[in-house]
């Protein structure tokens, strides 16, 4: 695993958990707990995590640093890669509902590309990289912003989505394990996910290989729930192999394996 997906996913486990042991996220990561010190030092540099004896902490008040702003500089070629060949999967005249997350802003600058469309969105990044773009149609689906994250979540978003159906959902996911299937770190963002699931008629999945083998705390859908799913991760992982037997059709992208 690439050191900035690692850093991701510590991030991640980290801010999922509350309190995270040394022995816990080495286990979760397959490396030893010397890597694990390192790399929560350069997190705790950045201020997005707290050392503490044996481990380390959430922060106690979420910050517009400890989220979206820094994950987007991480693996950026990588996410690029995911997200134009994500996009390349949209039919022109249809009705996309695009998940909140790193990659899937990615995705949004790709879709004027592959106009005409209209566009539902469920984070203030994919609305900015949309907004008064020809051939896009934009819906900003409501809710609350999470702090650092700008995703839309909680009722008003809940009670949007069950007011509209499309043609596919491009969803974002934190998590996914042969057994658990796809999951997530946040509640409300798993709920969301839910609910875009039920409306759709299709649903892509765009991920990097740092998330295949995790398991976070709620749980989205099982493996087959999914029609598509984009990913760097190498042919022979066997969380890949999983889902090709859920009947999941996988779309390689070319990653560090090539």
């Amino acid at each position: 695993m690439a050191l900035t997906d690692r850093l991701d996913l510590t991030l991640r486990l980290v801010r999922g958990g509350g309190r995270v042991t040394l022995a816990e996220l080495a286990q979760r990561l397959g490396v030893s707990e010397m890597t694990v010190r390192r790399d929560l030092d350069q997190l705790q540099e950045q201020g997005l995590v707290r050392r503490v004896r044996g481990g380390a902490v959430a922060l106690d008040v979420p910050v517009e640093a400890a989220g979206f702003s820094v994950r987007a500089r991480w693996s950026a070629a990588a996410k690029s890669r995911l997200a134009r060949a994500a996009a390349a999967l949209i039919e022109p005249g249809s009705t996309v509902l695009l998940d909140a997350g790193t990659t899937t802003a990615e995705v949004a600058a790709h879709l004027p590309a592959r106009g005409p469309l209209t566009v539902a969105v469920l984070s203030l990044q994919a609305a900015a990289q949309l907004a008064d773009r020809p051939g896009i149609r934009l819906l900003v689906i409501g809710g609350e912003s999470r702090v650092g994250e700008r995703s839309l979540v909680g009722p008003l978003a809940l009670s949007a989505l069950d007011q509209l159906r499309f043609d596919t959902f491009v969803m974002s996911i934190g998590a996914v394990h042969a057994e658990l299937g796809w999951s997530e770190f946040d509640l409300d963002d798993a709920a969301v996910k839910r609910a875009g699931l039920r409306r759709a008629g299709r649903t892509i999945v765009v991920a990097d290989a740092s998330k295949l083998g995790v398991q976070a705390f709620a749980r989205v859908a099982p493996l087959g729930d999914v029609d598509v799913f984009v990913t760097d991760a190498p042919p022979g992982d066997a969380t890949v192999g999983a889902l090709r037997d859920a009947g999941v059709h996988i779309e390689q992208v070319e990653g560090d394996f090539a």
